[in-house]
């Protein structure tokens, strides 16, 4: 009875591998095709020879409009500077939210939490105005300091500190005359690593992929990546190589990231499923 059910479930995941790598797959054919190939019945399933002239057309002359290279660096540069401060400010938020005892600390998260019910969109006309005020407007400290701190963040890295950090081990470092910021250097930190790395993949993965806010607030000569691809496909000839090749390339990053991170991700999803 068991072999039949252990073959169902490993026939059930590798569907799943299947069905969630394909669209990666086929990204990477059409990337490497030409244009002529693109609505072909049935459709090619192997790669071509045209993933370098591609990546060429890209970054030349041709997709000029769209300044993809620039979109790269932008959007590097913004997931880099938030994700860190995202998981900084959370860090600490967190860890004061969980462990340590100060007034109105409940009222004080509520109204953290509280700004996670109001819809992105709500927010979009408000914040382009103080944009425009500021004088940010198509400069990249735009798409940058309006997300150095995420409630999202602070809210996971409470819940994380407060079964991952004992009561016992804090007093103890009280107790040998460690600051409060000491204590979280040499004690908390350490101990949220697993967490951390978790929201500073989310948080880089959100970033890199945000669209509707660049849009608002960034030109066409100065986009991030997604604005760049959104470029690519709204041009008077839809070029699907040019595009799936800009989406293949935006790809990369999140996967180096994944690859980077995905033990410290697995660690602490297994790590909350055992304490839990």
């Amino acid at each position: 009875m068991r072999q039949p059910r252990n073959a169902l479930v490993y026939l059930t995941l590798l569907v799943s591998l299947v069905l969630s790598v394909f669209p990666l797959y086929w990204l990477f054919v059409v990337a490497t095709r030409s244009n002529d190939v693109v609505g072909q019945f049935p459709p090619p399933l192997v790669p071509g020879g045209n993933l370098g002239d591609n990546i060429q057309r890209l970054f030349g002359p041709e997709a000029e409009e769209a300044h993809f290279a620039r979109g790269l660096l932008n959007s590097a540069i913004a997931s880099v500077c938030v994700t860190i401060s995202v998981v900084f400010f959370s860090s600490l938020a967190g860890f004061a939210f969980a462990k340590l005892r100060f007034r109105g600390r409940n009222a004080l998260l509520i109204s953290v939490l509280a700004t996670m019910m109001v819809p992105v969109q709500m927010g979009i006309v408000p914040l382009y105005m103080v944009m425009v005020k500021l004088g940010w407007q198509n400069h990249l400290q735009a798409v940058i300091v309006p997300f150095l701190v995420s409630a999202f963040g602070v809210f996971l890295m409470r819940q994380y500190a407060e079964r991952a950090i004992p009561d016992e081990l804090i007093e103890a470092a009280r107790l040998d005359g460690c600051t409060t910021f000491g204590l979280f250097v040499r004690v908390v930190a350490p101990a949220l690593r697993p967490g951390a790395a978790v929201l500073g993949l989310f948080t880089f993965m959100g970033t890199w992929n945000e669209f509707l806010w660049p849009l608002a607030v960034m030109e066409a000569d100065n986009p991030t990546v997604q604005f760049s691809l959104s470029q690519l496909a709204t041009q008077y000839y839809t070029d699907y190589t040019l595009m799936f090749t800009g989406t293949l390339i935006a790809t990369v990053p999140l996967l180096l990231v994944f690859i980077l991170f995905g033990r410290q991700l697995i660690s602490g999803i297994m790590d909350g499923a055992v304490r839990s």
